[in-house]
């Protein structure tokens, strides 16, 4: 029977920032998000034209919005809950984007590790902030035109910011490919020495002083995951997930916790309760426990073992987890949200009810 309580260990959100937030001064005219595909708003459809098709979107945009996701990502959720509009893509030039409240550099695919040949996105953590450190320069120069200043943030937004990070999901998963868990634990230090050094550029050169970071989730609970690596039941736990993907994952968190100490930085579990499906995908094809098999993605037509087959949606998203067998709906990622809007996984905890940026109080420059 499968669990109705899942630890869902994915985006628990920290803080690091310098003042402290309180309620009395919580208060964000702008975001600039950095990430892979669980913040990603289209920056990977745009950059390399990356296929993100039907049936993606259809819970909330009701048609591809580059979101590889039925719906709304938790991003998007945190974005409204502001009261601030969606985030546009840096690297997506159509449809005249505005950036007067922020820009999301992520992108699907994304490691904090430099990308290889191999990678699914060449615009790892580094690129993705001195891309960051070259927008922020050309918004410096651009809005001393007043009609371009419109769509552009300001200089004292770039000051009050947060600066959001969701990513090193991806460096853990393409290590087990080609290394044991003791050897992905190793590589652990090697990867936050990088994402240290990240922070400190977007510090120092990028002028950021709130952070706020995501920790990664349950690496072995991804359907994906499973059908690869969790062919043998002993390697299984007791909710079905595989245990050295899980405890990579566990061990990347603690290891993130102390490099943030310094940050003034705590990671937390959120509780996922009322899913009915917390481990299949509702994307895919196979059928329970997992409705995933590698050979044919969500949305695919294909021809199996002589028999033509599609990877079609389930009937109701909110009853699962995982859309994919990679990402999350957008049932999963509103619930987290909302756990994270309570306020009571800051440090230190506090409620964020009517605390959030009021966007009138800008005086943005109207459009004519």
């Amino acid at each position: 029977m499968a669990p109705k309580v899942f630890m869902f260990r994915v985006l628990a959100m920290t803080l690091f920032i310098l003042p402290i937030v309180s309620p009395a001064n919580f208060s964000f005219p702008a975001v600039f998000n950095f990430g892979d595909s669980n913040s990603d708003t289209g920056g990977l459809a745009a950059g390399v034209a990356f296929p993100v098709g039907p049936p993606n979107g259809q819970t909330y945009f009701l048609m591809p919005s580059g979101r590889f996701c039925d719906g709304r990502l938790i991003i998007d959720f945190l974005m409204n809950a502001m009261d601030l509009p969606f985030l546009n893509p840096y690297l997506d030039s159509v449809g005249a984007p505005d950036f007067w409240t922020g820009c999301n550099f992520a992108t699907g695919g994304s490691t904090i590790r430099p990308a290889n040949a191999a990678s699914t996105s060449p615009f790892s953590l580094g690129i993705q902030v001195a891309q960051f450190v070259r927008f922020k320069a050309r918004v410096h120069l651009l809005t001393k035109d007043k009609k371009l200043s419109r769509y552009l943030p300001s200089e004292e937004s770039f000051k009050q910011a947060v600066y959001m990070f969701d990513i090193g999901q991806n460096d853990l998963d393409g290590a087990f490919y080609s290394k044991s868990e003791a050897e992905v634990i190793a590589f652990i230090p090697i990867i936050l020495t990088e994402f240290e050094t990240v922070i400190k550029r977007l510090y120092y050169e990028g002028g950021a002083r709130k952070f706020w970071i995501h920790s990664t989730g349950p690496l072995g609970c991804l359907p994906r995951i499973i059908a690869t690596f969790g062919k043998d039941p002993s390697k299984l736990d007791q909710f079905g997930c595989v245990n050295s993907h899980n405890h990579a994952a566990t061990q990347f968190n603690m290891q993130l916790h102390d490099l943030c100490t310094k940050f003034r930085l705590n990671l937390y579990e959120l509780c996922v309760s009322g899913f009915t499906q917390p481990l299949a995908a509702c994307c895919g094809y196979g059928g329970l426990p997992l409705n995933f098999d590698n050979r044919i993605a969500c949305g695919q037509t294909k021809n199996l073992n002589g028999s033509v087959v599609t990877a079609t949606p389930c009937n109701n998203t909110v009853e699962y987890v995982n859309w994919d067998g990679n990402h999350y709906t957008e049932a999963a990622n509103e619930h987290v949200s909302s756990q994270i809007l309570t306020g009571d996984y800051l440090d230190p905890p506090q409620r964020m009810i009517s605390i959030f940026w009021d966007s009138s109080s800008l005086n943005r420059p109207e459009k004519k």
